[in-house]
């Protein structure tokens, strides 16, 4: 979370990044003096829970900090791996413990295609280090074996001009150092983040993100998105939302009525508001948004993308989400695209998917309440939906409206009103 999100202010957010800055740098000591500062500096603000925080903080820097100096009983020499990354982005942490005491950390950037699989970025992480003149030690600790471990073995044995073992620890101290070891991995990963959302100005990570995941040219800066609903195909409408730079414009919001569909159809309720959006937008000379998005499989977007030939769009981003398996699908693929579950992209997709959804549902329980109220109480002259509207919140239903006491009818709407309903129920 950053201040693309709105979550914190920008000083606080600089704070966290310079924090874990200094963490994965190693200055652990400087850190713990600078939150030994400002908690001083809280507690004379009396800024209690601020004070209480940043102590807090201290405590956990505190046993990291003691946890980096273990020491093992076998005093042997060794180097661990730990690799974390997200589709492009790959980073890997490496310790050095000599003696059986952890003397140093490095950080590898490395440069993977997307899909990688993990074994093969193990394998090429131990070449790229150990291919400068570094000190290769009997051991070489990885969190899974590298595609070709026995191969990776015997280089390393001719590099050092003795043995050297590469093993995966499955208990005790060892193990423990490999997990300390991948969160620091992925602490770093998110460093390479933080510098990639500064870089990008006022752009999420997310949105970088979603280009990567769907190989688009341009950034998805702007994003509309449709959904469809009705109750067994009565009072049909469709939501359209818009996010810029991964958040929501709600003032850019647009409701639909379907007004060609009859009965329960999404394939055509998709269509015809499909083309009422961007017929507008083509007579109007506007640009398209940069992703067109549909709540739905290969059915609603195949319908979307035949309405956008038909008006002579021929450059635009299009896909469809499907709710059951949360997959994504493009124009002339059957197969959804692999994007990984824990993708920046496809949860910036599913909380857009989540947004038109939630906004249709709104708008069609007030389509089908004020349905409701003009068919049952608009029908009096006089009474106008306003008056319908807060005689039903009042009473809760008509029979109750009927059945209320005048004097509890004036009240509400007052004696002329009151007097057209009781000459209207009279008469019924």
């Amino acid at each position: 979370d950053g201040p693309c999100e709105n979550l914190v202010s920008s000083s606080a957010y600089n704070e966290m990044v310079d924090e874990v800055i200094k963490l994965l740098k190693g200055k652990t000591d400087d850190l713990i003096k600078d939150l030994k500062s400002r908690m001083q500096t809280a507690v004379e603000n009396l800024e209690y829970e601020k004070a209480a925080e940043l102590r807090d903080k201290i405590d956990q820097l505190n046993s990291i900090s003691s946890k980096q100096k273990i020491v093992n009983d076998d005093d042997e020499d060794r180097d661990i791996f730990a690799v974390a990354y997200e589709g492009k982005d790959s980073t890997c942490a490496v310790f050095n413990i000599r003696s059986g005491k952890l003397i140093g950390k490095k950080q590898l950037k490395l440069a993977i295609e997307e899909g990688e699989e993990l074994s093969n970025i193990y394998s090429a992480a131990i070449k790229f280090y150990y291919g400068d003149q570094v000190e290769i030690p009997r051991e070489v600790i990885v969190e899974i074996p590298p595609e070709d471990s026995d191969a990776l073995t015997e280089w390393l044995r001719m590099k050092s001009n003795r043995k050297t073992k590469i093993f995966v620890p499955q208990r005790g101290d060892l193990k423990s150092l490999v997990k300390m070891c991948k969160e620091n991995a992925i602490l770093q990963l998110k460093e390479i983040q933080l510098q990639k959302m500064k870089n990008l100005g006022n752009v999420s990570y997310s949105v970088s993100a979603l280009q990567r995941d769907l190989r688009l040219k341009t950034l998805p800066r702007k994003i509309e998105c449709f959904d469809i609903s009705n109750l067994q195909g009565t009072d049909t409408v469709a939501s359209m939302v818009v996010f810029e730079d991964g958040k929501p414009k709600k003032s850019l919001y647009r409701k639909f009525i379907i007004k060609s569909v009859e009965g329960p159809d999404d394939f055509s309720s998709m269509q015809e508001v499909i083309e009422r959006r961007y017929t507008r937008l083509r007579d109007e000379a506007q640009p398209l948004p940069d992703l067109i998005m549909v709540d739905g499989g290969k059915g609603q977007l195949s319908s979307a993308v035949e309405i956008l030939d038909n008006l002579g769009f021929s450059n635009y981003n299009i896909i469809g989400l499907a709710k059951r398996l949360e997959e994504v699908y493009l124009p002339n693929n059957s197969d959804p695209e692999l994007i990984p579950k824990t993708s920046s992209g496809l949860k910036l997709l599913q909380q857009v998917r989540d947004e038109a959804h939630r906004f249709a549902i709104t708008f069609h329980r007030e389509r089908r309440s004020k349905r409701t109220i003009k068919s049952e109480l608009t029908d009096i002259k006089g009474i106008g939906t306003s008056i319908a509207k807060k005689l039903l919140e009042i009473f809760g239903s008509v029979d109750s409206i009927k059945k209320a006491a005048a004097d509890d009818l004036v009240k509400a709407v007052g004696k002329k009103k009151t007097e057209l309903l009781l000459q209207y129920f009279n008469n019924k």
